[in-house]
C-alpha cells in the first residue's frame, strides 16, 4: 500500500504523528462496516491539506467580509453549481460544517423556539438532530414521532398522517440512520401538503445512491434536503442544504451569520471534488455494487439464522436484531474488535433495551466496497462474523479469525 506522506508531520510532532500510524495501521487491517463511514478518495484528501485551509471567507461568494477571496469564490461557486446539478436542486448552500449543522439551518429557518415537529423516533431509526432530548433539536422545539409497524417494520403512512394532523407539525422530516428500506417522498409530500407542514428529508446516508439513480430522489418532492458529504458520498465530513429558491435567503441567513462564522473553504473544495467524481458512471458501477454487497450481507445472514430489521434491506445498510443469538450489541462490538472487524451497536425498532446496550447491531458495505470487495468477500466476512459470535469466549479461535482478516484486508488496501 502506498501511504499518506505525513513526514511533516513526523517531524513537526513525533507524538501525533504515532497515533496518526496507528489509525492508518487500523484501518488498513480493519474490516469496517459501520454504515455510515467511508474512505475519502486521496483527491478529497488532499484538498483538505491545501492551503485553502489559510483563508478566512466570512460570507458568501462575491459577497465577503474579507479581502482576498477571489479564488475561494471560484470554488465555492463551483461546489454549488455541482451539487445543483447532480442532485436536480433549485439551490444549494455548501457551508455547513456538517449534517447536524445542515439539519439545525432547516429548523432554524422554519420553526421558532417551541414549535412542533414530525420525525421518526431515534429507536426507530432515526437521528439524533430529528428530536432527541439530548440534542438541540429536542430542547429548542417540541418534537413528535412516528416509527414503524411492528409486524413488517416499515413506515405506516396512514399513522404518519394521523400524527400531522393531531399535532399539526410546521415540519416533517424523512430520510434516516438505521432504516434499511427506501424512503418514499412523494408520499410524505402529499402528507406535508395536506397538513399545511414543511418536509424536509435528510438523505445523508443514501445520498450517494440517490445520485446514481439507485434510490428516489427527494427532488422536486421536499421543500429542503440536507445531506453529509462522507458515508456514500466519499467526500469529506461536512453538510450541505437544498432547498427551493424561495427558501434559499432564510436559509443563506441562517447558515451565516445565524449558527456559523467563517466557512472551512479546505472542506468545500473537497466536496466540490466529491461531487465531480459522484458525477461519473465509474460511481454509478460503484454504487450499484454497494447495494449488491449489502443483499449479499443480508442473505448471507439470514441464511445462518440471524434476524434481519424488515427481512433486509433496499440500501447499504442492514439491521441486525440479536436477541436470538441471546447477545447484546454492546458485547457484539467488543467481540468483534478483537476479530479486527468494526461495526456499530443500534437500537432497533421496539428495542427493550436502552441505547447504550441495544438489542441490535447495524451493519454498511460502502467501506469494503471501496476496498474493492465483491460478494465472494462479503460471504467470507459473514462466516467470520459467526465464528467469532459462535466462538466468543475462545480467545484463541478470535485469534485466528483476526489474522484472516488481516489476511483479507492485505488483499484489498483501502489506498
Amino acid at each position: 500500500m502506498e501511504r499518506m506522506n505525513y513526514e511533516d508531520i513526523k517531524t513537526a510532532d513525533p507524538e501525533v504523528f504515532k497515533w496518526i500510524q496507528k489509525e492508518v495501521e487500523r484501518e488498513e487491517e480493519t474490516i469496517n462496516l459501520i454504515a455510515s463511514e467511508n474512505f475519502a478518495s486521496l483527491p478529497v484528501l488532499s484538498a483538505q491539506g491545501s492551503v485553502l485551509t489559510n483563508k478566512y471567507a466570512e460570507g458568501y461568494s462575491f459577497a465577503r467580509y474579507y479581502g482576498g477571496c477571489q479564488f475561494i469564490d471560484q470554488v465555492e461557486k463551483i461546489a454549488i453549481e455541482r451539487t445543483k446539478e447532480l442532485f436536480n436542486c433549485e439551490y444549494a448552500n455548501v457551508q455547513p460544517h456538517s449534517g447536524s449543522q445542515a439539519n439545525m439551518s432547516v429548523y432554524f429557518s422554519t420553526l421558532k423556539v417551541g414549535d412542533a415537529f414530525l420525525a421518526m423516533d431515534l429507536r426507530a431509526g432515526g437521528h439524533l438532530t430529528h428530536g432527541s432530548s439530548v440534542n438541540f433539536s429536542g430542547k429548542f422545539f417540541k418534537p413528535y414521532f412516528y416509527g414503524v409497524d411492528k409486524k413488517t417494520e416499515t413506515i405506516d403512512f396512514n399513522i404518519v398522517e394521523d400524527l400531522a394532523k393531531k399535532h399539526k407539525p410546521k415540519l416533517i422530516v424523512c430520510g434516516y440512520t438505521a432504516y434499511p428500506r427506501k424512503v418514499d417522498f412523494k408520499t410524505f409530500s402529499e402528507i406535508a401538503s395536506r397538513t399545511e407542514a414543511y418536509l424536509l428529508a435528510d438523505i445523508a446516508h443514501i445520498a450517494g445512491l440517490v445520485v446514481a439513480g439507485l434510490h428516489p430522489s427527494p427532488h422536486p418532492f421536499t421543500d429542503f434536503t440536507t445531506t453529509t458529504t462522507h458515508k456514500t458520498l466519499r467526500g469529506p465530513r461536512g453538510g450541505i442544504v437544498m432547498c427551493k429558491n424561495k427558501f434559499a435567503k432564510q436559509v443563506d441567513s441562517t447558515v451565516f451569520p445565524g449558527i456559523q462564522g467563517g466557512p472551512l473553504m479546505h472542506v468545500i473544495a473537497a466536496k466540490a471534488i466529491a461531487l465531480h467524481l459522484a458525477s461519473t458512471n465509474e460511481f454509478k458501477k460503484y454504487q450499484e455494487k454497494v447495494i449488491a454487497n449489502a443483499k449479499v450481507l443480508a442473505d448471507s445472514l439470514k441464511k445462518l439464522g440471524y434476524r434481519l430489521v424488515s427481512d433486509g434491506t433496499d440500501t447499504h445498510l442492514v439491521l441486525v436484531d440479536l436477541r436470538p443469538q441471546g447477545i447484546t450489541g454492546k458485547d457484539t462490538v467488543e467481540i468483534l474488535k478483537k476479530a479486527n472487524i468494526c461495526i456499530n451497536k443500534n437500537t432497533i425498532p421496539f428495542d427493550p433495551l436502552s441505547a447504550k446496550l441495544t438489542s441490535g447491531i447495524r451493519l454498511g458495505t460502502p467501506s469494503v466496497t471501496t476496498q474493492g470487495m465483491g460478494e465472494k468477500e462479503i460471504e467470507l466476512i459473514v462466516s467470520f462474523i459467526h465464528s467469532a459470535l459462535t466462538n466468543r469466549n475462545d480467545d484463541k479461535k478470535l485469534e485466528q479469525i483476526r489474522e484472516e482478516v488481516k489476511a483479507l484486508c492485505k488483499k484489498f488496501p483501502p489506498y
